[in-house]
């Protein structure tokens, strides 16, 4: 195995952007933001383009509704501001990224669910069956 160090600049560069608990996305904003299907949902445009020829591939409109995409920081915060009053801190740090933590600031993350009348927009019901599976296994194929 091959290990590569990379500098603090380079983690916040490209497709492969390191954004997590203990890793803060710069200031940067998310650049070549396009429409994801026909939604107001935006994602950076090679990610746009991947999920769409994934979810032609299986079908996966007719499934799977868009619950959530790009976020600026500031709709982060508000996200994890309305979870902490509504839902308490112990739910809020399991289930949401604290502003500036969060993969859907990048520009490159998703959130997808199975399509129901009600959709839990913090944590959408993604089964392993149907498109829901066949995206599962697919999806690595695609980036």
């Amino acid at each position: 195995m091959k290990i590569r160090s990379l500098s603090y600049d380079e983690i916040h560069k490209g497709s492969l952007i390191l954004v997590n608990q203990a890793h803060a996305l710069d200031e940067h904003a998310a650049e070549d933001l396009v429409p994801v299907a026909e939604s107001a949902a935006l994602l950076q445009s090679s990610a746009a383009h991947a999920l769409a020829r994934l979810m032609d591939d299986i079908r996966g409109w007719q499934q799977i509704v868009f619950v959530s995409a790009w976020r600026s920081r500031r709709e982060q915060q508000q996200i994890w501001d309305d979870s902490l009053r509504e839902s308490g801190p112990e739910f809020t740090r399991t289930y949401v990224a604290f502003p500036g933590h969060s993969e859907h600031e990048t520009g490159l993350a998703i959130d997808l669910g199975a399509r129901r009348e009600q959709i839990d927009f913090i944590r959408p019901d993604f089964p392993c069956t149907g498109a829901c599976l066949a995206f599962r296994e697919k999806a690595a194929d695609y980036g």
